[in-house]
């Protein structure tokens, strides 16, 4: 497994969570601004982090991977049976790259419509299944995939715009909660302090 510093957290949490797995799987860090030529030349001509190399093939992109290590490998399935719920966690996954845009456009400006739209979507999608407090109901692979962006956007939006995202949104407010507790996620997390300085190198100094 070939990762990045800003994407670690969701293939690492989805290793834990499958018994015994990160075990067999060698991580291979890689500095995303300067990637080494060896990586793009003979692992993945896409040049993109992740990847994963597994049966003589490779496999890129975050979202794919965790599908396929989730399908690929031994452990308990992150993915549930019901239809509607799968059909649901595709609806949910196929939203990230616009959740992450939406966030970020509040982060580098003055506004928070963006921002509080989406979050607010991610209130209404919390609230479909009653049978537990995830985004299905019961943990899954959405939950990871959203994980490290709200990991991260929740504490620079407290710290430097004054932004609680749990206010107005209960549902919310228990799945960051219930994430809290999981010790495979906990295993991934960043410091919340250097989490706010990072994003505030990146997105003050831009504005």
């Amino acid at each position: 497994m070939h990762f990045g510093p800003s994407n670690i957290n969701i293939l690492f949490a989805m290793l834990s969570l499958n018994i015994g797995l990160q075990e067999k799987i060698k991580l291979v860090p890689i500095d995303l601004k300067n990637r080494p030529d060896w990586y793009k030349e003979k692992v993945y001509p896409a040049n993109k982090v992740p990847a994963l190399e597994h049966n003589n093939e490779v496999k890129g992109e975050s979202l794919d991977l965790i599908k396929y290590v989730d399908t690929n490998f031994e452990g308990p399935s992150l993915y549930p049976d019901d239809t509607i719920k799968q059909e649901f966690g595709e609806e949910l996954l196929s939203y990230t790259n616009t959740f992450y845009k939406s966030v970020t456009t509040s982060l580098k400006g003055d506004g928070f419509d963006d921002a509080a739209a989406a979050f607010d979507y991610i209130e209404k999608a919390l609230s479909k299944f009653d049978d537990g407090p995830f985004f299905l109901g019961q943990f899954s692979l959405v939950d990871i995939a959203y994980a490290p962006f709200i990991e991260r956007f929740q504490p620079y939006l407290l710290d430097v715009k004054k932004y609680d995202i749990k206010v107005g949104r209960p549902k919310l407010a228990v799945w960051i909660e219930e994430m809290n507790k999981n010790d495979d996620f906990n295993q991934t997390r960043r410091d919340p302090k250097e989490l706010v300085e990072s994003y505030r190198k990146r997105y003050l100094s831009s504005s």
